[in-house]
Order: C-alpha cells, then sequence, then structure tokens
C-alpha cells in the first residue's frame, strides 16, 4: 500500500464521475429529500443524473428530525417511495408514518447511489447557462472558494434540464430571476416567497406546483413553496418524497426514457 496510489485512486475517480457528469440529462441541485428521490428515480430509469450539493452533507433538512427529536412523519401516499428506497416507518395515527430521521435521511442518499445517480457534494451552483431562451446547465464553483470569496472562475456543466431542489431559499430561481429580464411561470413573473407554516394545504401544493418554471429549469421540494407562494410545512416529509417523485416522470418523458 503507497499513500501515492490511494491518492491516485482517489483523483482518478473521481475524475471519471465528473467526466461522465459534464453533458447530463438532468442536473438537480440541492440533495434534500426531494432531489434524492427525483434523481434516485431518474437514475434507475437510465438518465444520467446529477445532484449537487452545496454542504458536506447531503440529506437537507432532514438529519435534524423536528427540532432535533429524531423522527419525521410521512403520509400513507408516500408510503410507496419509502418502500422503493427501502426505508423503514411505523404506523402512527391515522395516514401517518413516523420514520426515523437518519434512517431517511441515509437511505434517500444510499438509495439515490445505488439507483445510478451522482452526487457531488462541496459544490455551489452560482449561475446558469442560457441559451436562446433556455436554461441549458449550470455553473459550478467549490464551496470553500465561494465561502471565503476567493477569485477563483467556476467551470460549466450542460444539462437538458436543470431542477432547483435548494428548498427554501430556492436559490437558483432567485439567482436567475434577479440576473435576467425574464419571466417565469409564476403570477407576475417572480418568485413569490414562502408563507407561513399550514401544514395540510401545504403538502399538496409542494407537489402541484412542481414544475417547469422557465424552460429548461424545473422545481420540487420547498423551493416550489417559495416560488409559488406555498406555505411552509414543518417535518412532514411525504409531499416532498412525493414532488420527487413527481418530478422524475415529467423529467423523464423530457429525456425519453
Amino acid at each position: 500500500m503507497k499513500e501515492i496510489d490511494i491518492t491516485r485512486g482517489i483523483i482518478e475517480n473521481h475524475v471519471a464521475d465528473l467526466m461522465q457528469s459534464l453533458k447530463s440529462d438532468v442536473v438537480i441541485v440541492g440533495a434534500g429529500p426531494s432531489g434524492l428521490v427525483a434523481g434516485g428515480y431518474l437514475a434507475e430509469l437510465g438518465v444520467n443524473v446529477t445532484i449537487l450539493e452545496k454542504k458536506l452533507s447531503p440529506g437537507g433538512g432532514i438529519w435534524g428530525g423536528g427540532m432535533g427529536y429524531k423522527y419525521v412523519i410521512t403520509q400513507d401516499e408516500a408510503k410507496g417511495v419509502l418502500d422503493d428506497f427501502d426505508i423503514p416507518s411505523k404506523p402512527f395515527e391515522d395516514n401517518l408514518h413516523a420514520v426515523d430521521a437518519i434512517g431517511l435521511a441515509s437511505g434517500l442518499i444510499f438509495g439515490a447511489v445505488r439507483k445510478g445517480a451522482k452526487i457531488f457534494n462541496l459544490v455551489v451552483v452560482e449561475d446558469l447557462l442560457v441559451r436562446e431562451g433556455k436554461v441549458r446547465g449550470v455553473v459550478i464553483n467549490n464551496t470553500f472558494a465561494m465561502m471565503n470569496h476567493f477569485p477563483v472562475d467556476p467551470i460549466t456543466m450542460e444539462a437538458r434540464a436543470v431542477v432547483d431542489a435548494t428548498g427554501h431559499e430556492h436559490d437558483i430561481v432567485r439567482t436567475f430571476s434577479s440576473k435576467n429580464d425574464v419571466a417565469l411561470n409564476t403570477p407576475g413573473g417572480k418568485p413569490i416567497g414562502e408563507r407561513s407554516m399550514f401544514a395540510e394545504p401545504a403538502e399538496d401544493a409542494v407537489v402541484t406546483n412542481t414544475t417547469e418554471v422557465y424552460p429548461g429549469l424545473y422545481v420540487c421540494g420547498m423551493s416550489t413553496a417559495a416560488v409559488y407562494g406555498g406555505y411552509r410545512m414543518g417535518p412532514i416529509f411525504g409531499g416532498m418524497l412525493l414532488s420527487g417523485k413527481k418530478l422524475a416522470h415529467m423529467l423523464a418523458e423530457v429525456c425519453g426514457k
């Protein structure tokens, strides 16, 4: 065992994955629940899907459960997604299931990778590629360079579709809207902003508003609430999982799968 061989194994395999992702069918920005579900289902269908996460750990807001209590809740309607990713749950009250938050986060991450999605952490999407009125890819940089405001130029990835799965911050749609004179597929043509908590309509709206917000640019998960003015819902994740599943079906058609 030589240290240089360990280093070479890391670099060669990382670069091989990166080269395959430079021209993806779908780039999903944000490795939270909806992004991981969408990426897993798409990869399972043979779509070349890349998931980019700016933090060290994928999983989004799942890990902390509700205020640090390590369980989250889903509905019956989302049980099929849990089963598809081999994530255990236990019934709780009518139509509800309790899910260990750590098991859910780690299960979605492992499930997406096992199904064939490529996840890159510590990557920030700072801008989009836009050509002839359509989003065509992402402009990426290293998280640490961005955190420290280093003057490091980004690189790019091309994609047939880009997904904003960045959650409450809706980083991608917000940046795109502020930098370009465009009208989004929203009332008023701009992000509306997230409303206060109201769980039941929020869960339905997350799925309903999983859609194409501009040609080539899609939203899912909590990004939909910020973009379309939906309510927040707290530590119930069924809508997030179903949003990812809906998005996967939409983009599978776009990619001819």
